[in-house]
């Protein structure tokens, strides 16, 4: 595989490990990957949960986590690691400001439009700043806003596709839709960052329903310069996911993953069990918000709180939380580890030789 430069970094290994939270993808997942020459993402989705502190803060002991997982992941490995952040959470500027601070190699940030992000770079940061977005409109405006507003441009762009696993930037209606395909969105945002190639090279990072080198292969051909997996990780040994949420995805049929509403306002991909049930019959009821963790999450109107089920999920609690995963993600078929993916990886991609 052709090395992925992003600004003066190479990423040898042209492979992205997708942010998957609550807890799936920390310190353990990250730094397996980034130790195989590609870059390991932390997610910063309920750090504040996995690092309660008494008397617990959410928002305070988020920005402790997010520290405490750089700092375990540097201990594991010396190669590139980045973090995953949510455009929409309630201590987005906090935690982007932390990760700036811990000089962590790359920024991904999805769930809306980061116009702001570059304000949050200090003198001297050499943190690359990467959008998630999933359509060529949003890469557009996000273009055009940092480099009027700011004089700069992203480092790269994620672009993510309806097939990818958790919340998902498309009407429900548009996820099945052929016009909404990842190949399509991919050669099209890479004609939008033609536009700005004598200022700066913006490499595009395909994802979403990535499973093989093969998939890689393809995607490269249409211009990407790189490709985002996450699914396929969440059954390595390495994962921080408990093995009770990797069987999930051993056990999963092709027709267990499916799309449902996320109390956040987007729909996701999940895979079906005995809690979506029950969210499905309207079982399920928040009483109270205690974390504020989602500035579009309204208690009142949710049929369940979104941060205890993937905390749940987390933590091998599959009857009180599910899992989310990629439209592939029944194709696992045993826990690997990283290393062993990779291999095969490259075996399929170099096969189409």
């Amino acid at each position: 595989m052709t090395p992925l430069y992003i600004g003066s970094l190479q990423i040898k290994l042209p492979i992205i490990q997708g942010g998957m939270g609550v807890g799936i993808s920390l310190s353990g997942l990250a730094s397996a990957v980034a130790n195989e020459g590609g870059i390991g993402v932390i997610s910063c989705a309920g750090l504040g949960l996995l690092y309660r502190r008494k008397p617990a803060d959410f928002l305070k002991d988020c920005i402790w986590g997010l520290k405490e997982e750089l700092r375990k992941a540097r201990e594991k490995s010396n190669g590139l690691i980045g973090i995953n952040i949510m455009s929409a959470i309630t201590n987005f500027s906090d935690m982007v400001r932390t990760a700036i601070h811990e000089k962590v190699d790359f920024l991904f940030v999805g769930a809306g439009l980061p116009l702001d992000l570059p304000s949050y770079l200090t003198p001297g940061s050499n943190t690359k700043l990467v959008p998630i977005v999933s359509s060529s409109r949003a890469a557009k405006i996000i273009c055009e806003k940092w480099q009027n507003n700011y004089n700069y441009l992203p480092d790269a762009i994620v672009v993510e596709g309806p097939k990818a696993g958790g919340h998902l930037g498309f009407k429900k209606e548009q996820i099945e839709d052929d016009n909404f395909k990842l190949e399509n969105i991919v050669t099209e945002v890479v004609q939008i960052t033609e536009h700005y190639k004598n200022n700066k090279l913006i490499p595009i990072i395909a994802a979403g329903g990535i499973y093989s080198g093969h998939d890689i292969h393809r995607f490269i051909n249409l211009g990407a310069s790189g490709v985002q997996m996450g699914t396929i990780f969440v059954t390595s040994e390495e994962c921080d996911a408990p093995y009770a949420f990797k069987k999930t995805y051993i056990d999963s049929k092709q027709e267990d993953i499916l799309i449902i509403q996320s109390p956040v306002g987007m729909p996701g991909r999940a895979i079906r069990n005995e809690y979506i049930n029950k969210i499905e019959s309207g079982t399920e009821k928040p009483v109270s918000c205690p974390y504020h963790c989602i500035k579009t999450c309204n208690y009142q109107k949710s049929p369940y709180c979104i941060m205890r089920a993937l905390y749940n999920a987390s933590r091998g609690n599959m009857k009180r939380g599910y899992a989310f995963a990629g439209s592939n993600a029944y194709l696992a078929k045993k826990i690997s580890t990283v290393r062993e993916i990779i291999a095969t990886l490259k075996a399929e991609y170099d096969d189409i030789y």
